[in-house]
């Protein structure tokens, strides 16, 4: 079964008429850019909110077994603190390749650090995708977090990384803390 959304990406040229944009990261794109940026500075995006409902088969997984990472679903009047970075199309290849597991280019108000607001990039994963997990509990998720490797590393550092990046920023994370939370209280009970 093939995860790859990578075409996909590439044929729907949303942003490729730009020189440059706004690209919004809610996972690990937080901590770990790893391409070339302009500019970097915290935002928000309002409807939506953060869930480790996506598998990673690539990064924090195997197609065997799968971790979990981040995705967006949508909720009314919710918030999400993040990242945005000022890029250039040149990154679209590495972004995509990156990304490539189920999550496709969309575009998203943004409320920049210094109040701006800006439509910008952000690749979600949707339930329609092959890599989808869906809803679980925390515990669940924990317990499959804890077990899960990948290419990229533990899915546990993923996790605990995101955290302490959502703290350094002032997000108010419920699901994000109640995962890290929960895989502190398993790693301690062993």
């Amino acid at each position: 079964m093939s995860f790859d959304t990578t075409e996909a990406n590439r044929r729907s040229g949303a942003f490729a008429d730009r020189d440059e944009l706004w690209l919004f990261g809610y996972g690990s794109l937080i901590y770990k850019a790893g391409f070339d940026y302009i500019r970097r500075t915290p935002a928000t995006i309002t409807g939506w909110q953060r869930r480790f409902w996506q598998g990673s088969h690539d990064h924090r997984g195997t197609p065997e077994a799968p971790g979990r990472v981040a995705t967006l679903v949508e909720a009314p009047g919710a918030g999400c603190m993040g990242m945005a970075y000022r890029i250039t199309p040149a990154v679209f290849d590495h972004l995509d390749h990156r990304e490539k597991n189920g999550y496709l280019r969309f575009s998203t108000p943004m409320q920049l650090a210094d109040g701006g607001v800006e439509d910008g990039l952000v690749y979600i994963a949707t339930a329609d995708n092959a890599a989808w997990l869906g809803p679980a509990s925390i515990d669940a998720i924990a317990r499959q977090v804890l077990v899960s490797h990948g290419p990229s590393g533990a899915n546990v550092d993923y996790v605990l990384k995101l955290a302490e990046s959502l703290r350094e920023l002032g997000a108010d994370d419920a699901h994000v803390y109640a995962i890290e939370a929960r895989l502190q209280a398993l790693a301690g009970a062993d």
